[in-house]
């Protein structure tokens, strides 16, 4: 299994709000404490938020936070916010029912990738945000982020 870099930097942002806890982060910040695009940022805040992840306030003095507590938002449910599917091989992608491989009707390779898709997602269902950032120390002083 291999996540998008999308996911990737959906998972960091979600961290460093976690850290920030209710005070509002930019995405400026977010990209300088990275050094990482703002671009990219700005499309993963807006789905993030699309989908109740994070919550944006607009303006002068707005920014984004965590729209839960951290104990409530599962890595799981980030990395399925981000990614857009997880079919390993064609053949378990979702289309019009069209055969890809020719030993695509009996094959058993296709039910143990999936399975295996979902023993990772399960794993990831075990973590919150929370469990990402404890301890928090090393990771407010790599992020130069003051403390709590």
């Amino acid at each position: 299994m291999r996540l998008t870099v999308y996911s990737d930097y959906a998972l960091r942002l979600m961290m460093y709000l976690a850290l920030k806890g209710e005070r509002l982060s930019t995405i400026a910040e977010i990209a300088e404490a990275y050094d990482i695009s703002k671009a990219h940022l700005m499309k993963i805040t807006h789905e993030l938020g699309q989908k109740g992840l994070i919550d944006t306030v607009r303006g002068r003095q707005g920014g984004m936070r965590l729209a839960r507590a951290v104990e409530q938002i599962g890595v799981g449910e980030i990395v399925r916010a981000c990614e857009p599917d997880f079919a390993i091989v064609p053949c378990m992608e979702t289309g019009n029912g069209e055969i890809v491989c020719v030993v695509q009707p009996a094959c058993v390779l296709k039910r143990a990738l999936a399975s295996a898709a979902a023993a990772f997602l399960d794993v990831l269902d075990g973590y919150t945000l929370a469990d990402l950032t404890r301890p928090s120390v090393p990771l407010r002083r790599l992020l130069a982020l003051p403390e709590p």
